[in-house]
């Protein structure tokens, strides 16, 4: 029976993270495909895919929330006829958007190219991200309308199958298109159409993933359209809605939604501007694309992944906080935000303290070919998996609890902030990556503590920093000394690998003693923790339990 609600936890918590889960395999793309097409050609793919990756957070995922939810709205009611009509209109909508953005890529991509980002051979990546802007506005119309209907498994199976397609067909495009620019190359006299056709293949590769979605969630509308068209015979519904009030409905909500959502995830476009201007005034044109390129595939890839693995650990908390926010059940709802406040801590502060001491060993073992740039570059930035986790929890509990506008207002004003901060820090001082790295921190920084000031202004809630923050700090710190003597012990005998592995271990073994010492977790924490049975058994051997 307890393996039963374990499995079914399992799959009910897989589904609900979806979008992180994707995340993190947009993430693990960039590692075997900057093999593929090296670093300059992730400096020419990085243009394009993050402005299909920014316009998708209108078309697709802020259009499918909205959509979802007011289709969940109408079919709880029995109003199936207008639920059917929200799909017609968010057709409406997303395909105008798209199509217009689509053209504009096409007649802009290079004015895009050479006066946006400064890269006048990502011009053909930025052609082929067009039609994937259209077939991302149909996916988040399908999802929505899935979601909204209670089919939120087969929404999130489509896009476990799209994260899967998309490293799939980018590897194999991006190989097959890189091999034939080496070619161009050769006949031109001139090694960067290797890597812009590299760039070029990984965004065909994209298409060719988002097409392969599309046809999935087609065959399961055509599966279910049966099933749907039935429930029209119980409509109970007594006034038919038209198309003009649904379009604004699902505009006013996912407008603020998506600009919100661009705040978070616009500044990689912003940053590579103002980083290429720096190394042109600093006569680095050569090898800016490069340097880009390693950066957006090296240290950001391992701070996004460790970053996105704690959010994980806390995104249950979400919902349990919003669920008692609904109830009005105060008291319960600032014990469980005191619980995800001190889960980020103990998850966060031990992966950024791992992180900045074991960056050479980790880029080591999962790159080749480097530099020092990359491994100084992970270790100024660990500092955002702690700031970017606690980001996550806020923003996250910001909509919950119907607190968009605020959300809005943070990440408007802290994207401000960095825009700023980068312009000093890179186009003056000329810092380059350092400075997009500070910039960073100081804008995930500025998000958490308005955040967290909005929040306990608006739940009452008072922070217990000593056993909640300062604790998991200590032990994270002390376990981080253990773990950077066994780094530089190891690290030449035995290589990357094993230095990676013992280091890990050791450190998680030596963290979670010194938490059960200090009174931070105890047994219950323990027991669901893996080889938690080990731990309560040593807590119970050297009286700490």
């Amino acid at each position: 029976m307890k393996l039963n609600v374990r499995n079914k936890n399992w799959k009910n918590q897989t589904v609900l993270n979806v979008g992180i889960w994707f995340y993190i395999l947009l993430l693990l793309m960039r590692i075997p495909l900057s093999r593929v097409i090296g670093d300059a050609g992730m400096g020419l793919f990085a243009p394009a895919f993050e402005l299909f990756w920014v316009i998708s957070l209108f078309t697709s995922y802020s259009m499918s929330k909205s959509m979802s939810g007011v289709i969940r709205y109408r079919v709880k009611r029995e109003q199936y006829k207008n639920a059917g009509k929200v799909l017609n209109a968010a057709f409406f909508i997303n395909i105008t958007v798209s199509v217009l953005l689509a053209a504009a890529l096409v007649l802009l991509a290079r004015l895009l190219a050479e006066l946006l980002f400064l890269e006048p051979l990502s011009r053909m990546a930025i052609l082929a991200a067009a039609p994937v802007i259209v077939f991302a506005a149909l996916i988040g119309m399908f999802r929505g309308f899935f979601q909204g209907y209670g089919l939120g498994v087969l929404a999130a199976h489509s896009q476990y199958l799209e994260g899967i397609a998309m490293i799939v067909c980018t590897l194999a495009c991006g190989n097959l298109f890189n091999a034939y620019g080496e070619k161009v190359a050769v006949l031109l006299k001139a090694d960067a159409y290797t890597y812009a056709y590299g760039a070029l293949g990984a965004m065909v590769g994209v298409l060719l993933s988002q097409f392969i979605t599309i046809l999935y969630l087609l065959v399961i509308y055509i599966v279910y359209s049966g099933t749907l068209k039935r429930k029209l015979g119980q409509d109970s519904g007594k006034r038919p809605e038209t198309q003009v009030s649904l379009r604004k409905l699902l505009l006013g909500s996912s407008i603020p939604m998506a600009l919100a959502a661009f705040c978070f995830n616009g500044f990689m476009l912003i940053d590579q501007r103002m980083f290429n201007y720096c190394m042109n005034k600093k006569e680095m044109g050569e090898t800016r694309t490069a340097l880009w390129g390693c950066y957006y595939s090296k240290p950001a890839v391992l701070v996004g992944i460790a970053a996105a693995l704690v959010c994980l650990g806390v995104s249950s908390y979400v919902g349990r906080i919003s669920s008692a926010y609904e109830k009005e059940d105060y008291r319960v709802m600032r014990e469980r935000l005191g619980k995800a406040i001190r889960k980020v801590c103990l998850l966060s502060f031990p992966a950024a303290i791992g992180l900045a001491v074991l960056a050479e060993a980790a880029v080591k073992c999962l790159y080749k070919g480097l530099t020092d740039e990359p491994v100084a570059w992970a270790q100024k930035g660990a500092v955002l998996i702690v700031l970017c986790s606690f980001s996550f929890l806020f923003g996250q509990l910001f909509y919950k609890i119907h607190m968009v506008r605020e959300l809005l207002a943070v990440s408007a004003f802290s994207l401000l902030i960095h825009v700023a901060a980068a312009y000093l820090l890179v186009q003056k001082a000329l810092l380059g990556a350092d400075g997009v790295i500070y910039s960073l921190i100081l804008f995930w920084a500025v998000h958490t503590v308005l955040s967290f000031g909005l929040l306990c202004r608006r739940l009452k809630y008072r922070q217990a920093w000593i056993t909640d923050v300062a604790f998991p700090a200590a032990a994270a710190c002390v376990s981080g000394l253990v773990v950077l003597l066994l780094n530089r012990l190891l690290y030449e005998p035995a290589g990357a690998a094993v230095t990676l592995i013992v280091s890990c271990l050791a450190g998680g073994f030596l963290y979670v003693t010194l938490l059960m010492v200090l009174r931070v977790i105890g047994e219950a924490e323990l027991a669901k923790m893996p080889f938690g049975f080990f731990f309560l058994m040593l807590g119970q051997n050297i009286g700490v339990l």
